[in-house]
């Protein structure tokens, strides 16, 4: 059983690194004008909420299964996806709007937030490598 849920865990950190990595090239098209802001924050925004399940899936996961410092480690993240969701101003597209990302340095934010989020789902995919190993020798 133990072996499963870090299993599942592994392939949905997959999924976030994959999707980390394309929010970080879709960014990079914009900063480098090859695509304009309304088609790279329509893209984005398909994205946000899967991110955001995939992320509280993991989290419950550690949660329902007692791994209580990996689920403390997911949980900031799971609670920043749903904040940023949830804290979309009325008439905006999404968590990226068009009219707005190149206002403020929003677009090096987001870029800045997606290194980051890449480099957390490393960690964490390294981490339930490492926990499916230690579970299918301990079975």
């Amino acid at each position: 059983m133990e072996a499963a849920v870090f299993i599942l865990s592994l392939v949905d950190c997959c999924a976030l690194i994959f999707l980390s990595v394309y929010f970080i090239i879709t960014l990079s098209d914009l900063e480098c004008d090859y695509i304009n802001a309304r088609a790279c924050c329509s893209k984005l925004n398909k994205w946000v909420i899967p991110e955001m399940v995939g992320q509280c899936l993991s989290t419950m996961l550690m949660l329902v299964s007692m791994h209580w410092f990996i689920f403390l480690l997911n949980l900031p993240v799971a609670v920043w996806n749903i904040y940023r969701y949830a804290k979309v101003p009325m008439g905006n597209m999404g968590v990226f709007d068009p009219t707005e990302i190149h206002n403020r340095g929003q677009l090096k934010s987001h870029m800045k937030e997606a290194m980051i989020k890449l480099g957390y789902h490393l960690l964490c995919f390294f981490i339930y490598l490492y926990s499916m190993i230690l579970a299918l020798i301990n079975d």
